[in-house]
């Protein structure tokens, strides 16, 4: 099933599908390594929600939610 990052709970897996900005902000967020095809974790989130913290490849990245919204992904188990 393919939602918003920012919709996912803690410990969730999910699998990058694409990334649906363009520009400073798309390629920023390509360059952090959220392409297609990136597997991570959510691993935390803020009181409020935001920011969501994903570990992947081996590093932990925080994004606020604004950012995760452009990010549509795939529901891992």
């Amino acid at each position: 099933m393919s939602v918003s990052l920012r919709s996912m709970r803690k410990d969730q897996k999910g699998v990058v599908v694409s990334v649906n900005v363009r520009g400073e902000l798309g390629r920023r967020i390509r360059d952090m390594g959220l392409i297609p095809g990136t597997e991570f974790r959510v691993v935390g989130r803020a009181p409020l929600k935001d920011p969501v913290a994903l570990r992947m490849k081996g590093f932990t990245l925080t994004l606020r939610n604004n950012e995760a919204d452009f990010i549509t992904v795939e529901i891992g188990e």
